[in-house]
């Protein structure tokens, strides 16, 4: 996920009892569970009957992890074409067959191979298979593990079936640049190894079984190449995960704070004693706010009346006329905007909840100057959530603060605290309240 999480809405069934749960991931049958959805099997108590049937996945259980096009624009692809210096073994039903050292193959969605099944691909004597049919910011990504494809009406999908801690060592440099302290390191790492255990109990795509993609909807996977200091965290807290009374966490991430995390309601969830590691704490020390000097930190736009009122209609899709007033209407738990009211001469609209927030607010055609001086162009969302807004003239002023949405351990602030001397206990339960970093039990 670069650090902003967004999150795949599909409606799913749920599985009434312990024994059905366990039985259908043993199958690979289970239906879609979005972060959202987490949260009402909480209350439900589906949600303890799914981390239970974690204790059944086995040491560093494999993670299947679906491969989008170009951008992440695609969840299939329209042709396929790999390669691995070690060689390829390719298996499709009864049929096999070897790829040499550095020969490529490619593949269409008629191709006859399909017909014999799902084609699984595996380099040879330990190495990876790289996908020249896709690029990433590393060029043609490789994969550990098996490439496995299935043809669809569309195309073909791939999904990558990989063990988990080989997962994080592309997902740790993909979401926080290896550069940063290592103690930040370690602390991403655990983030996104609970993140993906909390994925395995179910799957994201049924129709691919397959549970999770690589991109922002999840974690981003496979956009930076395998780095030592990233390596390094992931072993070095390899099992380690986030646990609250006694049960993974999602742990959620993002960019920057403002200061001050937020928790669940700022998407709408309702407080409760399952999701209390996820409150609103100030992310600052005796010597004031950890990430004060940094340039989302603070942040300003400065947008005409008639470009907002086009944006507002836009994005919510209610024509309110001429935009008279924009104001905040409801805060929620470090100071984030849970509902915005616009009024024009034709009507009003209410949005609620951050990410709606950020998207109405957001779009095209205007500029956000950042707490050190430089200017940036405007982008499908607002920044953040933690805003105020004021009208100047012809004029909405939007101050706000920090980058993403605010929920759960900002990456800058970790760095902040590492460069401090903190270690990533020390930061993970900063962010994460009542939590212990545990090595899981299987």
């Amino acid at each position: 996920m670069n650090s902003y999480r967004k999150i795949r809405s599909k409606n799913t069934a749920y599985y009434g009892t312990a024994l059905l749960i366990i039985l259908f991931i043993v199958c690979g049958l289970l239906s879609a569970v979005t972060s959202e959805q987490f949260e009402d099997q909480m209350e439900s108590g589906t949600y303890e009957e799914v981390l239970d049937a974690l204790e059944n996945v086995g040491e560093n259980p494999d993670i299947r992890v679906l491969i989008m096009t170009d951008g992440y624009r695609q969840e299939v692809h329209p042709s396929v074409e790999v390669c691995s210096q070690s060689g390829l073994e390719v298996e499709a039903g009864e049929e096999h067959r070897d790829i040499s050292p550095g020969e490529s193959m490619q593949l269409s969605p008629d191709d006859d191979l399909f017909e014999k099944g799902h084609i699984r691909i595996q380099a040879k004597d330990g190495g990876e298979i790289t996908l020249l049919s896709v690029n990433r910011a590393c060029g043609n990504p490789s994969y550990a593990g098996i490439l496995e494809l299935r043809t669809t009406a569309e195309g073909i999908a791939v999904i990558n079936e990989l063990p988990i801690e080989n997962y994080l060592c592309r997902v740790v440099p993909s979401e926080m640049p290896a550069s940063y302290e290592m103690e930040a390191l370690k602390a991403q790492a655990v983030c996104a190894r609970s993140y993906a255990y909390r994925q395995i109990s179910d799957y994201a795509y049924p129709e691919y079984k397959a549970h999770v993609n690589d991109s922002t909807d999840y974690q981003v996977y496979g956009n930076s190449l395998s780095q030592d200091s990233t390596d390094q965290a992931v072993e070095e807290t390899k099992g380690q995960v986030i646990c609250y009374r006694g049960k993974i966490v999602t742990a959620y991430y993002y960019s920057t704070s403002c200061g001050k995390t937020t928790d669940l309601e700022a998407w709408g969830t309702k407080k409760s004693e399952q999701n209390q590691y996820l409150q609103s704490v100030e992310v600052k020390d005796k010597d004031g706010d950890y990430e004060k000097d940094l340039p989302w930190y603070r942040w300003k736009a400065e947008i005409p009346a008639d470009m907002l009122s086009n944006l507002i209609e836009l994005n919510t899709g209610k024509d309110i006329g001429k935009l008279q007033k924009v104001e905040v209407t409801k805060t929620g738990a470090g100071g984030v905007a849970l509902q915005i009211c616009a009024t024009g001469d034709k009507g009003s609209v209410k949005v609620d909840t951050e990410n709606k927030i950020r998207r109405a607010l957001g779009g095209d055609g205007y500029e956000i100057m950042k707490g050190d001086g430089t200017v940036v162009a405007s982008q499908t969302l607002l920044p953040s959530a933690f805003i105020t807004i004021q009208k100047n003239g012809d004029t909405y002023v939007i101050q706000g603060g920090g980058y993403g949405h605010g929920i759960g351990m900002s990456q800058n602030g970790a760095n902040e605290m590492a460069k401090k001397g903190k270690n990533y206990i020390e930061i993970l339960t900063l962010f994460f309240q009542g939590v212990s970093v545990d090595t899981w039990k299987f």
